[in-house]
């Protein structure tokens, strides 16, 4: 990337200052026209004065200031004005900005897999826990447990996760080498694996959580294909004899404002208001409204919590305001703000608010954010860093109404119908995590004495319908558990602990067996039908969600 300079960052703050949010709304502006630089104000001619004298004597008396790098500066000064705006603008270098463009892609450049750092003793390590369906990884043979020892030749133990994916992670067509200790046979092997695109998708499963009950997990984001996805998993659904549908937002950041549309569409009459959207001066102004003349109309509950943000709260603000839903969970982000994406000069980027949106009813959910830094926006605001056992904090913009008179409230994200703690791990149980995985990987490989049968041939079925008796963990398995962990005191782990924890241990090792299995989306389905508090709370208040269907 070249140097950004200072007339860039000045420009960048003249434009964000004076120029109406409606002339920097295009998304992909013509790369080959330059607009008109605007006519500096008294003001910005001051501040440009002053923004050179003070890079002037950083330049020359900062005690390290022959290892500045301008790059930084400049980055860090444009980021610092726009944090100034609001917390949802912001400034992209070149790798940053085609990583936010690979996201809405609905795919990143990589070899798919899933990884996780777990210690044993005093060591840590990176191990595989799941492939992708047709990744780079799972063309390789990469299988569940194998160890991470070096990439690219640079060892990779006492490293985070973080930090090993990034190092695996790169561009399309190039090749990363792993160093590997195989599960099954705990050998040392080299491994080169061409990167290349994988799948990230809106969806990535829709099953029955029990006769007529289906439910769709929608918590990766709206990118290019979320609607299409909604609509194919519907069809499914419906198939199998769906009568009520579970739709789970929990977690989901938002993204492409007409999916949201789209998607909120699918479950509303035509003419029914999704929500009103005003820019600056007028400009940016517009409603949204469904023009579906054959909505699906199965009874609907829908899960937040207080990461589902942006598009996602359309979504269930609209279902809410128009009474098609009952929301389960816990209050959501409060994200009102939509940004325009705006490419720069090489290859860099901005987000730039550039108008707010409101529900049906009039609701703006977007939170405060004038009493508190940008750490304490994302952290401590409602619905956000929540001590769960407390009652979440009601929102504070004024009272409005829902089509059939219900009372909801703007000002800070939306408030669920039903409020549900979600499933949480206390010290004890994560302690456990790191010997559950290592007796998993044993048992999958037929190293646990008395359970070779459980050993694991064949390739992963990507593709399967999980039962309740599926991979369930009897009473002989779980004794082995408790032997092995008793037998290597590098877990720092008593049985004592693992008999108060047995319900949470069966669980897990039920997870880490499926995954190994079948991957880790169908492994993610332990946990959904059978310890997830919010889940269970959706399928009992179904009756609601079939009353409210039938008053439309």
């Amino acid at each position: 990337m070249k140097r950004i300079s200072t007339q860039l960052a000045l420009v960048l703050l003249v434009l964000t200052l004076i120029v109406p949010s409606f002339a920097l709304a295009q998304t992909f502006p013509n790369p080959g026209r330059k607009p008109a630089k605007p006519p500096l104000s008294p003001a910005a001619i001051g501040l440009e004065r002053d923004f050179d004298e003070a890079l002037k004597m950083i330049q020359e008396q900062y005690v390290d200031g022959k290892k500045l790098n301008y790059n930084d500066v400049y980055k860090s000064s444009i980021i610092g004005m726009l944090r100034s705006l609001d917390p949802h603008s912001n400034y992209y270098d070149r790798e940053e900005f085609d990583e936010l463009k690979t996201d809405q892609r609905s795919e990143y450049f990589g070899i798919g897999a899933s990884i996780q750092t777990y210690v044993r003793g005093d060591q840590a390590d990176t191990y595989i826990t799941a492939t992708f369906d047709g990744s780079p990884a799972s063309r390789a043979g990469l299988r569940y447990g194998d160890r991470i020892v070096e990439v690219d030749g640079v060892k990779m133990t006492g490293k985070p996760s973080l930090e090993v994916r990034d190092k695996i992670r790169g561009p399309r067509g190039s090749t990363v080498k792993l160093t590997l200790e195989r599960a099954a046979s705990l050998k040392l092997e080299k491994v080169d694996i061409v990167r290349d695109a994988v799948p990230q998708p809106s969806i990535p499963d829709a099953y029955m959580l029990k006769p007529g009950v289906g439910y769709i997990d929608m918590t990766r984001g709206f990118n290019y294909t979320t609607t299409d996805e909604l609509l194919e998993a519907l069809e499914t659904l419906h198939a199998k004899g769906m009568n009520s549908l579970v739709l789970d937002l929990r977690n989901n950041p938002g993204g492409f404002l007409d999916q949201a549309i789209h998607v909120a569409e699918v479950f509303l009459r035509s003419g029914q208001l999704i929500l009103t959207q005003k820019g600056r001066n007028g400009f940016r102004d517009n409603t949204y409204e469904s023009r579906n003349n054959a909505p699906d109309m199965t009874p609907l509950v829908i899960l937040i919590n207080d990461n589902t943000a942006s598009a996602s709260e359309i979504v269930a603000g609209a279902m809410q305001d128009h009474d098609r839903a009952v929301i389960v969970g816990q209050t959501s982000f409060g994200k009102g703000l939509v940004q325009s994406i705006i490419p720069l000069e090489y290859g860099a980027g901005l987000t730039l608010t550039s108008a707010k949106y409101f529900t049906p009813s009039g609701r703006l959910i977007q939170r405060d954010y004038s009493n508190g830094g940008f750490y304490d926006y994302y952290t401590h605001g409602v619905g956000v860093g929540r001590d769960s056992n407390k009652e979440p904090a009601k929102p504070n913009g004024p009272e409005v109404k829902t089509d059939t008179g219900r009372a909801v409230y703007g000002g800070g994200g939306i408030t669920p119908d039903e409020s549900v703690n979600p499933r949480t791990i206390n010290l004890s149980q994560r302690r456990l995590l790191s010997p559950t995985f290592a007796f998993t990987r044993d048992l999958v490989n037929g190293r646990i004495r008395g359970f070779e049968s459980s050993k694991l041939t064949g390739p992963i079925k990507f593709r399967y319908d999980l039962e309740p008796e599926d991979f369930k963990v009897t009473d002989a398995m779980f004794r082995a558990f408790r032997d092995y962990v008793a037998a290597d005191p590098s877990f720092k782990v008593t049985t004592a602990m693992v008999d108060r924890n047995r319900a949470f241990l069966e669980n897990e090792i039920r997870f880490n067996l499926v995954t190994a299995a079948h991957g880790r989306v169908i492994g993610d389905r332990v946990f959904i039908t059978s310890a997830d508090p919010q889940v269970a709370k959706a399928v009992d208040v179904l009756p609601k969600a079939r009353d409210l269907s039938s008053k439309r």
